[in-house]
């Protein structure tokens, strides 16, 4: 079965150098990798103790950042080391000032993980969520290091848990400790053997309550949010902006839209600036806006998670594609969030549904008449709010939870 995970990811990376010519994403992922150990001896040196987190993607980043954070207060004297396995996550946050060193993460072949894990001094290895890449795994604990794994969220579906997944259920032997998000999770592992987990929640909820209690200023946009009631819609893609376009030309001229679309070409922004006449780019924000501006196009990266906070409900975008996007980031602001119908595989949007703080619709139609009915009344609203505000508090603690035992353990004793 090795030869065949070894073959495999061979056939990964030759599949990506072959679509690299026109696959941008591929050409990153390739280029990225090129020079990354000589790179990294220029930025941490071997007799260095180090921490190495290891992210897929942005959203397994965010699951980290409180993580990576902590470590940071609690082990000022070490170096951080961030990876990523996507392009996503790595162009995005490869200035992260958080860590020593960002960069790809090698492809898993014995000889990388040799190269890795024995020209550093590292003490400690946290994985995010879905990662499993056998030769590090199995270097670090041949070097006696602990590996965590972070917000880990199991599925029956997983190779783990097949008949013939038995080689695959060596990957786990290799972490001292799992910290997963869901009991079902904990019990899945636990049948086929696996007793070292702990349920911890998700450092997502830490993540964004941290961005909340975050200060935050735009004077504009402070003015443009007063006595008005405003809809943020986030990470839209060309669906959710068709049924918003539908939807806000028939809502009272005291709502307004902040929308932060997912793609952020020229030409979308273009075509996002004549479905709402009324919009101003956010880069071209100035005080006062000039009358009649109803709508704000948020041109940039990084501000979402921010603006919602001017909010009065949100739109999540993604829900007439393959799965809707963060609906937390606006829950811990206390907005009742409304997004497409492919949502059921994110358990806090069907969590949030069945408390009545999340609302899924699947035409116009349905958005509009949504959005009146928490509008218009007063009451609704508020309780709406208050229930998404709730379960953001009622389920923050994980980071502290995961960090706490990660010390307390026998193998974190040697940091």
């Amino acid at each position: 079965m090795r030869v065949i995970y070894d073959i495999g990811i061979r056939l990964y990376w030759l599949a990506a150098w072959i679509i690299s010519p026109w696959n941008h994403k591929a050409k990153l992922w390739l280029a990225g990798r090129k020079r990354w150990l000589e790179k990294l001896k220029q930025a941490i040196a071997q007799e260095e103790r180090v921490l190495w987190f290891h992210c897929a993607s942005l959203g397994e980043f965010e699951q980290g950042r409180p993580l990576i954070e902590e470590s940071r207060r609690r082990f000022p004297e070490h170096k951080i080391l961030l990876t990523f396995f996507s392009p996503s996550g790595y162009e995005k946050r490869k200035n992260f000032q958080g860590a020593d060193h960002v960069m790809y993460m090698p492809l898993d072949t014995a000889r990388n993980a040799r190269r890795l894990v024995d020209s550093f001094s590292i003490e400690m290895a946290i994985f995010i969520k879905y990662e499993f890449w056998y030769h590090f795994l199995r270097r670090l604990n041949r070097r006696k290091v602990p590996v965590y794994l972070a917000s880990g969220n199991f599925r029956s579906s997983q190779l783990f848990f097949k008949w013939y997944g038995k080689w695959y259920r060596r990957f786990l032997d290799y972490f001292a400790h799992m910290f997963v998000q869901y009991e079902t999770s904990k019990k899945l592992l636990e049948g086929i053997g696996v007793n070292w987990v702990s349920v911890t929640g998700d450092t997502r909820f830490d993540r964004v309550k941290q961005v909340a209690e975050t200060e935050y200023k735009n004077e504009t946009l402070e003015a443009f949010s007063r006595d008005s009631r405003v809809i943020v819609a986030g990470s839209t893609w060309e669906p959710d902006e068709q049924i918003l376009e539908h939807a806000f030309r028939q809502l009272p001229q005291d709502t307004r839209l902040i929308i932060a679309p997912h793609e952020l070409s020229e030409t979308h922004l273009f075509r996002l600036k004549k479905r709402f006449p009324e919009s101003v780019l956010f880069t071209e924000l100035d005080h006062p806006l000039p009358r009649g501006i109803r709508v704000v196009i948020v041109d940039t990266i990084g501000q979402l998670s921010y603006l919602y906070r001017y909010g009065t409900m949100a739109y999540i975008g993604g829900g007439f594609g393959k799965g809707i996007h963060n609906t937390l980031e606006a829950a811990t602001y206390g907005l009742p969030v409304i997004f497409g119908p492919a949502y059921h595989k994110f358990s806090e949007a069907v969590e949030l549904t069945k408390l009545s703080a999340a609302f899924p619709v699947h035409d116009e139609q349905e958005l509009l008449s949504t959005i009146h009915q928490q509008l218009e009344n007063p009451d609704l609203l508020k309780t709406s709010s208050g229930i998404a505000g709730d379960y953001v508090l009622e389920r923050v603690g994980a980071t502290s939870a995961i960090m706490d035992k990660v010390c307390k353990s026998s193998d974190a004793n040697m940091l």
